[in-house]
């Protein structure tokens, strides 16, 4: 009769058999989903029209149409104005529609059961969004200087960190609505969020005779802080009390995103 001993040295070395299933590397999970959740954005129409059909007309329509006063420079105003709308519809208004209902077909339960964190769900969907803003960015500038749009090199590289600080804030935003709520308070809540955040952030681009208390208030707002901060983005200044609200935001809304997410 064998001993312990003796039968604990007949075990096999690890990788002796294939296939070895043993957990992933986070680096390499966090790329799966990732893609998983980019190519679940590009194949969904609804938020192809949100994303890119919507931005679009608007900016063409805002720029070559006398709708409003949008000064001297009218494609100037209108290009951060439709870009902040573009990055608001992607990172808030789909992603929480699409986390709310993930979460009530079950989709984010399954995901839960796997070896994949928490973070690394919040992750992927925020850098899927990432990338979707990268490619709206790109298509409005395009559109934007074939209309006339003539932003500073300089402009061009502030702008694109305040989009991304934009995105962050409002995919926080997203998460934290999507990640809490049931699917059709989520539906409601998010549609009428992106109207109110809309008005708010077209008061920054209103005639200089409103209060300033008026231009203050909707300075706190995430849109407003976005359409200012990004205006002035591209014509090479920072508004450092823009960027300081979107930081707050995004520092609560990520918070309470982390800690009160749910898979179900």
């Amino acid at each position: 009769m064998t001993s312990r001993s003796e039968r604990a040295s007949d075990r096999f070395a690890p990788g002796t058999f294939t296939p070895d299933p043993r957990p992933a590397p986070r680096r390499r999970m966090l790329l799966a989903q990732s893609r998983l959740e980019l190519l679940l954005l590009l194949r969904n129409g609804e938020q192809l029209l949100l994303t890119m059909f919507i931005p679009v007309t608007l900016l063409i329509g805002l720029t070559l149409l006398p709708f409003g006063d949008f000064g001297t420079e009218r494609v100037g105003t209108v290009v951060p104005a439709v870009m902040t709308v573009a990055v608001m519809s992607t990172a808030f208004t789909g992603q929480a529609i699409a986390v709310g209902f993930d979460r009530r077909y079950g989709a984010l339960k399954r995901l839960g059961a796997t070896a994949l964190p928490k973070w690394g769900a919040i992750a992927g969907k925020s850098i899927a969004v990432l990338l979707v803003v990268v490619l709206q960015s790109v298509l409005l500038g395009a559109i934007g200087l074939a209309l006339g749009w003539r932003p500073t090199p300089g402009g061009l590289v502030l702008g694109a960190l305040v989009i991304a600080l934009g995105t962050v804030t409002f995919a926080t935003m997203g998460l934290l609505l999507g990640g809490t709520l049931r699917a059709e308070i989520v539906l409601a809540l998010a549609n009428i969020a992106w109207f109110v955040m809309l008005g708010i952030g077209s008061v920054v681009f209103a005639n200089e005779a409103l209060p300033g208390g008026v231009r203050m208030i909707a300075r706190l707002i995430p849109s407003g802080a976005m359409a200012e901060t990004l205006e002035q983005a591209v014509v090479g200044r920072a508004d450092l009390f823009g960027i300081l609200v979107l930081v707050v935001w995004a520092a609560i809304c990520g918070f309470w995103a982390t800690r009160k997410f749910s898979f179900t």
